[in-house]
């Protein structure tokens, strides 16, 4: 009885031991072991990361992570990997990263400064900026007009932080109100809940094209700040960073990223056909020729 004590006090001290060495495993070796990678999507952001109509995840951020994919099974010289989805939100993202749920978040993410404490981000693959949404017949074309208005953001993300410092730096005594996720903001405006829905350009172009009257809705010249997109990965991970941006930085010196940039912005989308007829911007072209994971906003002026 005593010997049996004394084994399974062995195996407990064994295990605890273990378990900080595999909490700071690399994802390389964690994915040469299992024979698996875990990709963080998102299931409404369109065209970078959704569910297409048979609930499957697609968009323009998935196909750079199915190169980034191919570049880890070369690396670890393994004939396949297999790829496992995992839905993530706006406010569970970074947290799934860090306890190592997922192993690359291809969604629509901002690379900032902030961010970059808690995660990792592989080189921009978008560029886009932090504007408003409204009906036309709210003639909301200043941040003025939207003095003391209800505005709706998505909750955890970069673009509802901004907004509310702008409301208390510039006094102007919106009611800010988060939604779980973009179409249910969008619906806020759509349904009068809301007077604006704060978000990246380019998400709101999507919604747009996507509601029953796209021509009701108007997106502001205003520009709040500027919005590197990155596909994130875990902090301190040099040896998966270092293939993650050769991958990245091999798409683009190739020349495939204009057709995949082509497919998802320049022509129809599933599941509803929807052409977002978005040229490709020159910050993003600048990005391209010199490829970068800076989140300095000041890096893609």
């Amino acid at each position: 009885m005593f010997r049996h004590a004394k084994a399974a006090i062995a195996a407990l001290a064994c295990a605890l031991a273990v378990a900080p060495a595999l909490a700071q495993q690399g994802t390389l070796d964690k994915v040469k072991q299992s024979g698996s990678i875990t990709i963080g999507h998102r299931d409404a952001s369109i065209p970078f990361s959704y569910y297409d109509d048979k609930q499957m995840p697609v968009g323009y951020a998935l196909d750079i992570c199915m190169k980034i994919v191919d570049a880890v099974k070369q690396e670890l010289k393994l004939p396949s990997i297999r790829v496992n989805y995992q839905l993530v939100t706006s406010a569970n993202r970074i947290p799934l990263m860090a306890n190592g749920t997922i192993d690359l978040e291809c969604g629509s993410t901002t690379n900032n400064l902030d961010r970059q404490k808690q995660v990792w981000f592989t080189n921009t693959h978008f560029v886009t900026a932090n504007r408003w949404i409204a009906k036309k017949s709210a003639n909301a074309k200043s941040l003025n007009d939207l003095k003391g208005k209800t505005i709706v953001s998505t909750a955890g993300t970069t673009n509802i932080k901004q907004i509310t410092e702008i409301n208390t730096a510039q006094n102007l005594g919106m009611n800010i109100v988060s939604a779980n996720g973009h179409p249910e903001a969008f619906q806020m405006v759509e349904t009068g809940r809301a007077v604006a829905f704060v978000m990246d350009d380019i998400l709101l172009y999507s919604l747009a094209a996507q509601s029953r009257n796209p021509n009701d809705y108007e997106i502001s010249k205003v520009a709040l700040s500027v919005e590197p997109y990155g596909i994130m990965l875990r902090k301190d991970d040099a040896a998966f960073k270092k293939v993650v941006d050769a991958a990245m930085a091999n798409t683009y010196k190739s020349g495939a990223i204009n057709a995949i940039y082509d497919k998802w912005f320049q022509k129809p989308v599933p599941p509803k056909s929807i052409n977002l007829n978005v040229p490709m911007s020159e910050q993003f072209k600048k990005v391209i020729k010199n490829p970068t994971d800076s989140g300095d906003p000041k890096s893609y002026q």
